[in-house]
C-alpha cells in the first residue's frame, strides 16, 4: 500500500517493481526535507533583516512556523496526486496497516489540539483542513519507516521527539510574548515622558504654559497728568496771584465777592490764557496750540476755568463771529453756564446766545442772526447749546456759520461721549472746516482740517480749533477719548488711576489699573439698609422728624419720582415737588428757583438735575433708588457739599443690593460710607397713616391714567 502511495505521488502507476519504488520514495523524501531546510534558511534571514533584535529571541517560533508550513506544502502535492485517483492496486494487509496507523496518527494530533488550546501564543492553529494535509504527510513518512520493519517503535519515537518539541515552541512563545509586552510598556513609558521622541504627538501629552494677560498701558498724558489738590480750603489762590488775567476781569471777580481761585481754577485758567497769547491765528510758537482735558470734583469750579479764559482772550476781537461754542447735555445746565458767561461779558462788546430749546426754533434764528441790506451777519460770539438744538441749527438754518470757531468746550464730557451716536461732533467739525467763497467767488478765507505738521501746513497761518473738556467722571479709556480727536492734549486731574493691588505671589498676572474718581472732599456718605415697603416711610421720618432740609431725592426712573411725589403730598405736612422732564423747562425753572429759597422742602428728581446743576442750599442729598452706576452716585451726591461746604449723602439699599453697591464705591476711591440703622419702632407711629394714603394713591392713579386716555 506504501508503494501505491508513493507510485502515485510520482505519477508512475504501471511499475510494480518493488525496489525501484522504495528508491525513488527516498529520493522524494530527500527532496521534501531539502526543500524544507532551503524554505527555512530564507524565512530566519528574511526574519533577521526586518527585525534583528526580535528574530534572535523569536528564532524558535519561526521553525515552528517554517515547519508547518512545509507539511502543508507536502500535504497538498499528495493530495493532489490522490486526486487523479487512477491506480486501483491494493492489498488488504496494507489497508489494515494503513488504518492502524491512521487511528495512531489521530490520535497524536488530537492530543496535541488539546494541548495547544489550553495554552495563550500569539499564533493560530491550523485549520481542519490543513490537518487532514498533514495527516497525509505522515502516513506517507510512516509507511516507508514500516516496510524497513521498525514502523511502531519509529512512530512512537516521533511523537514523544515532537511533543518535546512542542513544548519547547510553546515556552519559547511565551517567553517572546513576554518580551514584547515588556518592549510595548517600555516604548509607552518613554512617550509619555518625550512625546517628541516616540516619532508621533501623543494628544493631552503637551506642557502647561502660563499665558500672560493683556495689562493697559495708559497714554503717557493719561498716566502722568497735571495733579490739581483736592482739598479746596487748604489750597485756595489769591486771584492776583494767577499770572495772565487781565485788569477788568480783576475787578469783575472782586464784585462778584471772589477773593481767591480753587485749585482747579489757579491750574487751568493760566493754561489757556497761554495758549491764546499770540492771537486767535497761532498758538505758541507759531504752533496749533495742545487741547485740554479738566477732571475734578463737582463744585470745584470747573465754569467759571473756563469762562474766564475765553471771556478774555475773545475781547480783542474785531468782526463778531461765532468763536466759543459751549455744549452740555441738559438744558438746565446750559442755562445756568448762559447765566456765568452773560454775568463776566458784561461791558464788553461780546455777546453770548443760548440755543436750547427753552425758545422757539424761529427764535433762536432771530438771536443768532441778523439780515440787513441783502447781506446776514453773525450777532453771536458765544454760543451755549445742547447738542440736539446745535445740530438742527447747523443743518436748518440758513448761512448759521462755524468757519471762525477757535474754542470748543465740552462740559460733562464723559456724557457727551456717551451721546457721539447722535453724530454731533463730527457735524461740528464738518461745518467748521467747511469751504467759504466771498461775493466775487474767490476764497477769501482758507481753512482746512488739519494732519501733520509740516513746513507746507504752517506756510499759510489759520485759525486753530482748540477743544476744551471739563468732567467729574472723565473717563480714562482711550478708545473713548480718541473720537474727540484731541490734539496733544494735556489733562489736569485731583487723581489718577492707580494700580488696584499687588500681584499675588502665586500667579504672573499684572496688576490691572483700577479707574478712580473725585468725590467732594466735605462730603459725608451713609447707606440705610431697608425694605421695598419701607423707603417712603424713612424719607418721611428724614423730614418730619430728623428735621433735614431742604433735601433732593434721586430716583431711577422718571413714573418712580411722580409716584413718590403724590404719595407724599397726599400724606401731608412737607412742602414737595417734582423735577423731570413731566415739566415744561419753565416749570423746572421755576420750581429749581423755590427749591433754592426754602420754598420747598422735599425735591423728588430724576437724573435731570444730577448733572452739573449748581443748586444753592442743598444740605442732604438721599439715593431714594440706588444708582447702578458709579458716575450716576457721585454726580447725584456732587449736588451737595459744594465749594468746600459740608454736605451729607444717604442711600436706601435693600438687601440683594449692599454687597455689589459698596465694592463698587470703595473701588471708585470713596473716603469711606458708614452703615446708618433706622430702628423699625421709630416708624411705626407713621404706619397708620401711611397705609390709608397708599389706598388714596391708588385712586389719584386711576384718574391720571383715565385723562391720558381722554
Amino acid at each position: 500500500m506504501s508503494l501505491f502511495a508513493i507510485n502515485r505521488y510520482l505519477g508512475d502507476e504501471n511499475d510494480n517493481d518493488g525496489s525501484t519504488s522504495e528508491s525513488r520514495s527516498k529520493a522524494l523524501l530527500a527532496k521534501l526535507h531539502e526543500q524544507a531546510r532551503a524554505r527555512q534558511q530564507q524565512n530566519s534571514k528574511i526574519a533577521e533583516e526586518g527585525n534583528p533584535e526580535l528574530s534572535a529571541k523569536g528564532g524558535t517560533t519561526s521553525k515552528k512556523r517554517k515547519k508547518q508550513q512545509n507539511d502543508q506544502d507536502a500535504a497538498e502535492k499528495v493530495q493532489k496526486k490522490k486526486s487523479k485517483g487512477v491506480n486501483q492496486e491494493s492489498s488488504e494487509p496494507d489497508c489494515e496497516d494503513l488504518s492502524a496507523n491512521t487511528q495512531t496518527a489521530e490520535r497524536s494530533l488530537s492530543g496535541k489540539k488539546k494541548k495547544r488550546k489550553g495554552t495563550k501564543t500569539e499564533h493560530n492553529e491550523p485549520e481542519s483542513s490543513d490537518s487532514g494535509a498533514v495527516l497525509e504527510t505522515v502516513l506517507v513518512e510512516r509507511k516507508s519507516k514500516q516496510q524497513r520493519g521498525t514502523v511502531v517503535e519509529k512512530t512512537e519515537e516521533s511523537d514523544s521527539e515532537e511533543q518535546e518539541e512542542d513544548d519547547e515552541d510553546e515556552s519559547d512563545e511565551d517567553e517572546s510574548m513576554e518580551e514584547t509586552k515588556e518592549q510595548t510598556e517600555q516604548l509607552a513609558e518613554n512617550s509619555e515622558k518625550s512625546p517628541s521622541q516616540s516619532g508621533f504627538t501623543i494628544l493631552g501629552g503637551f506642557e502647561k504654559k502660563t499665558v500672560q494677560k493683556v495689562q493697559m498701558v495708559l497714554p503717557q498724558w493719561l498716566a502722568q497728568p497735571d495733579i490739581v489738590q483736592r482739598d479746596i480750603n487748604k489750597n485756595l489762590v489769591p486771584i492776583r496771584d494767577v499770572p495772565g488775567i487781565c485788569p477788568r476781569l480783576l475787578k469783575k471777580l472782586e464784585s462778584n465777592g471772589i477773593q481767591n481761585f480753587f485749585p482747579v481754577q489757579a491750574e487751568v485758567i493760566p493754561a489757556i490764557l497761554e495758549s491764546a497769547s499770540h492771537g486767535l491765528l497761532v498758538g505758541r510758537g507759531g504752533y496749533r496750540p495742545r487741547d485740554i482735558c479738566v477732571s475734578a470734583p463737582t463744585g470745584s469750579g470747573k465754569t467759571l476755568a473756563f469762562v474766564i479764559p475765553v471771556i478774555q482772550a475773545l475781547s480783542k476781537r474785531v468782526v463778531r463771529e461765532i468763536r466759543a461754542l459751549v455744549v452740555l447735555p441738559t438744558k438746565e445746565l446750559a442755562q445756568q453756564v448762559c447765566k456765568v458767561f452773560c454775568s463776566y461779558a458784561e461791558g464788553t462788546s461780546l455777546k453770548v446766545v443760548m440755543v436750547a430749546g427753552q425758545k422757539s426754533f424761529a427764535a433762536e434764528q432771530t438771536s443768532l442772526l441778523e439780515t440787513s441790506g441783502g447781506r446776514t451777519r453773525s450777532l453771536a460770539d458765544i454760543v451755549v447749546a445742547t447738542p440736539g438744538r446745535l445740530v438742527d441749527h447747523i443743518n436748518k438754518t440758513p448761512d448759521f456759520s462755524l468757519r471762525h470757531l477757535r474754542f470748543l468746550i465740552i462740559d460733562e464730557a464723559d456724557r457727551m461721549i456717551d451721546s457721539m451716536h447722535q453724530s454731533w461732533l463730527s457735524q461740528v467739525v464738518k461745518a467748521v472746516y467747511a469751504p467759504w467763497c466771498g461775493s466775487d467767488g474767490a476764497s477769501i478765507f482758507r481753512r482746512t482740517e488739519p494732519g501733520p505738521i509740516t513746513a507746507a501746513s504752517l506756510f499759510q497761518p489759520q485759525m486753530p480749533l482748540q477743544k476744551l473738556l471739563f468732567s467729574a467722571t472723565l473717563t480714562q479709556n482711550p478708545e473713548k477719548l480718541q473720537q474727540l480727536g484731541l490734539h496733544q492734549p494735556r489733562l489736569f486731574s485731583s487723581t489718577h488711576s492707580r494700580p488696584s493691588a499687588t500681584a499675588s505671589s502665586t500667579t504672573d498676572v499684572p496688576p490691572q489699573p483700577q479707574e478712580k474718581f473725585n468725590f467732594p472732599q466735605g462730603l459725608t456718605e451713609y447707606y440705610v439698609p431697608c425694605t421695598l415697603s419701607k423707603k417712603p416711610l424713612l424719607i418721611l421720618h428724614f423730614i418730619l422728624r430728623l428735621k433735614f432740609s431742604p433735601v433732593l431725592c434721586f430716583t431711577n426712573s422718571r413714573e418712580g419720582a411722580h409716584r413718590l411725589f403724590l404719595l407724599v403730598q397726599l400724606f401731608g405736612g412737607v412742602r414737595v415737588a417734582e423735577f423731570s422732564s413731566r415739566l415744561s423747562p419753565g416749570e423746572r425753572k421755576k420750581t429749581l428757583k423755590e427749591f433754592e429759597q426754602g420754598k420747598i422742602q422735599l425735591l423728588i428728581s430724576t437724573d435731570a438735575a444730577a448733572r452739573g446743576i449748581d443748586i444753592k442750599g442743598v444740605k442732604c442729598v438721599v439715593n431714594y433708588d440706588a444708582p447702578q452706576f458709579i458716575r450716576t452716585y457721585i454726580h447725584r451726591v456732587g449736588r451737595t457739599a459744594r465749594a468746600g461746604k459740608a454736605g451729607l449723602a444717604f442711600t436706601f439699599l435693600l438687601g440683594v443690593q449692599e454687597k455689589n453697591f459698596l465694592q463698587m464705591v470703595r473701588d471708585a476711591g470713596s473716603p469711606g460710607i458708614q452703615r446708618q440703622i433706622v430702628k423699625p419702632e421709630n416708624l411705626t407711629g407713621m404706619e397708620l397713616d401711611y397705609q390709608q394714603t397708599l389706598l388714596k394713591l391708588e385712586d389719584v392713579i386711576k384718574e391720571e391714567r383715565a385723562k391720558r386716555r381722554i
